[in-house]
C-alpha cells in the first residue's frame, strides 16, 4: 500500500485562529457567527506543503483531518480526538445504546425501539479508545471548552485620522470600512491534529485566514495509530472525515462509476447515461450535509500576483456518518480507488475525503 500516513502534525496557534468559511460577510449582515467552520478542513492544511515546498513537489500529497486533542497527550502518546460515529448514542458525555440497522424492518433501532429521545451532538472520541469507546468529549459544552469564537471588526482607516473610512454616494468604488472576522481562541492546553504521507518541518507558519500564526510540530506516526488505520474495511464502518462523492457537478452520499462525458444533466432525458453506484449500499446512517470548498491556483488568463479562484462549492458527507454494505470491500481506506473520488486537478482523496475506519 502506498501513500500511507506517516507523520502527525500538531498545530498550535500563536493566538486567535481563522473561524469562517465559504461565505462573505457585509457592513449589512454584521450577524457574526454567520459561516463558521472549525477546525479548519484537510485543504487548508494542505496549504502549508504548498507554501513550504511549492506546487509541483507535493502532487502525491496525502492528508487527512481536522481533529484535535490535548497537547501533552498528542505529544506524548500520539492520542486525539475524532468525531463520534453517529449511530452511538451519546448523553450526559457518555456512550449509551448503539444503533444497529434491522433489514427486516428497515430501520435503526437500539434494544428493540427507535429512538426518540434528544442526545448530545457534535461530540469526539479518543483515536485510541476506538474499538471499545465509553466516554466522549463535547468541545463546546464542557467546562472546559476545546475552542471558542470569538468575532471581531477589522476597521480601515483614513490615512490622515483615526476614523473609519466612510464611502460617498460619488466614490462607489472605495473599499467597505468594516470586515468582520469570526476569530477561534483555542484553550491553551489544546491543539490541532491532521496526518500526511510527507514530513512537514517543524517551525512557524501562517496558516488560514487573516494570515495568523501557528507553531507547527511534526512526529513520526506510532504503530499503533497504523495498524488501526490498515484495518480492512468490510460491511460496517464510520467516516471520521467528510466525504465528497460524485462528479465535478453534482454531489452524491456514495462512490458513483462516471461515465464517459459525466452526464448527470442528461438522466433524465436518457436513462441509460446514469452513472452506476460503486457501493452495494445497504443504508447510511447520516446528518445533512456541509459546505466543502477550498482555493485553487492562478488560471491562465490570470495575472501571476493575481487572487486566487475558487473551487466549485461542493456538498459533503459529515463526518461521523455510518455506512452498511450488502457485500464487504475487504479494502484498507488507503487501497479504495482514487477513480472513486471528484477530481479538480488532483482527485479529492489528495485531502483524506471520506478516510473510514470499521466498526
Amino acid at each position: 500500500m502506498k501513500n500511507m500516513f506517516s507523520y502527525l502534525i500538531m498545530i498550535e496557534p500563536l493566538g486567535f485562529l481563522y473561524g469562517s468559511s465559504g461565505r462573505f460577510l457585509s457592513p449589512e449582515n454584521l450577524v457574526g457567527r454567520s459561516g463558521t467552520n472549525f477546525p479548519p478542513s484537510a485543504a487548508t492544511f494542505s496549504g502549508l506543503f504548498a507554501a513550504e515546498y511549492g506546487n509541483d513537489a507535493i502532487q502525491n500529497l496525502l492528508v487527512a483531518g481536522p481533529f484535535w486533542g490535548n497537547t501533552e497527550k498528542v505529544g506524548s502518546e500520539q492520542n486525539f480526538y475524532v468525531p463520534t460515529p453517529l449511530t452511538y448514542l451519546v448523553s450526559d458525555g457518555k456512550i449509551g445504546p448503539k444503533l444497529t440497522w434491522d433489514s427486516k424492518k428497515e430501520g435503526w433501532f437500539y434494544d428493540g425501539k427507535a429512538p426518540n429521545d434528544k442526545f448530545d451532538q457534535g461530540t469526539w472520541i479518543a483515536i485510541t479508545d476506538w474499538q471499545n469507546p465509553t466516554n466522549v468529549i463535547n468541545p463546546y459544552n464542557d467546562n472546559k471548552k476545546a475552542w471558542k469564537f470569538c468575532p471581531h471588526l477589522h476597521p480601515k482607516l483614513e490615512k490622515d485620522q483615526r476614523i473609519v473610512i466612510q464611502q460617498s454616494d460619488e466614490d462607489e468604488q472605495r473599499e467597505g470600512s468594516l470586515f468582520l472576522e469570526n476569530a477561534v481562541q483555542l484553550n491553551p492546553d489544546n491543539c490541532l491534529v491532521y496526518l500526511a504521507n510527507r514530513e512537514l518541518e517543524s517551525g512557524w507558519y501562517r496558516f488560514g485566514g487573516e494570515g495568523h500564526i501557528v507553531e507547527v510540530k511534526c512526529f513520526e506516526l506510532n504503530e499503533k495509530i497504523k495498524e488501526l488505520f490498515q484495518q480492512k474495511i468490510e460491511t460496517k464502518f464510520a467516516i471520521i472525515t467528510p466525504a465528497v462523492w460524485g462528479s465535478n457537478r453534482l454531489s452524491y452520499r456514495e462512490p458513483i462509476y462516471l461515465q464517459k462525458g459525466d452526464k448527470e444533466k442528461y438522466k433524465k432525458s436518457d436513462p441509460d447515461s446514469a452513472n452506476q453506484t460503486v457501493w452495494e449500499l445497504e443504508t447510511l446512517y447520516t446528518s445533512r450535509p456541509i459546505p466543502f470548498r477550498y482555493r485553487l491556483g492562478d488560471h491562465e488568463h490570470q495575472q501571476k500576483d493575481g487572487p486566487k479562484c475558487l473551487s466549485r462549492g461542493r456538498y459533503a458527507v459529515p463526518a461521523g456518518t455510518v455506512y452498511v454494505l450488502k457485500k464487504a470491500l475487504n479494502k484498507t481506506w488507503y487501497e479504495w480507488d482514487e477513480e472513486w473520488f471528484p477530481k479538480e486537478g488532483p482527485s479529492f482523496k489528495r485531502w483524506g475525503c471520506g478516510l473510514a475506519l470499521p466498526i
